[in-house]
């Protein structure tokens, strides 16, 4: 007979499971898709695994209850898509960045920051076209990308290789 997990505690192996998969949502920020994994983690039979899912309950309720900043200036969403990159938060970093531009499009940095969030995304087409217009404002940019460390990755594929390399 097929278990269902929202009706029976989890065996074992199943809350094994719930767990990683748990974990995962958490190390990616997703931390009300982790805390309703966690909980159901916690209601399984292995009692390390429920005390860690009910530790990381609670972690995830604080990340939640915490009170997101609110930038106000462009430079203030560029400043704070920075940090959600930096956490591997790309989706907001991206949205955090496209607000920046929308509000000053003249900054270079801002196109930069774009280009690498969306290259570390897979969208290499975006992250030309932003390269590309980043080194427009700042044709130093070109150099720039090729030394930088988090760039390091893209620079080879295409388009960003004939970008970089014309």
């Amino acid at each position: 007979m097929p278990s269902n997990r929202t009706t029976r505690t989890p065996q074992k192996p199943q809350q094994f499971s719930l767990f990683e998969e748990a974990a995962r949502a958490f190390r990616n920020g997703n931390f009300a898709a982790a805390r309703s994994l966690f909980q159901k983690a916690a209601q399984g039979p292995d009692r390390e695994i429920t005390n860690r899912a009910q530790l990381h309950v609670a972690m995830c309720e604080r990340r939640l209850s915490s009170a997101a900043p609110a930038p106000k200036t462009a430079e203030e969403h560029y400043t704070y898509a920075v940090a959600l990159m930096n956490s591997h938060d790309l989706a907001g970093a991206r949205k955090h960045l496209e607000t920046a531009i929308r509000m000053d499009p003249k900054p270079d940095h801002f196109y930069y920051a774009l280009a690498l969030c969306l290259g570390l995304s897979g969208d290499s087409q975006g992250a030309y076209q932003n390269l590309k217009r980043a080194i427009e404002l700042r044709p130093q940019n070109r150099i720039a990308a090729r030394q930088d460390a988090d760039f390091a990755p893209l620079i080879k594929q295409p388009p960003l290789d004939r970008l970089l390399f014309p």
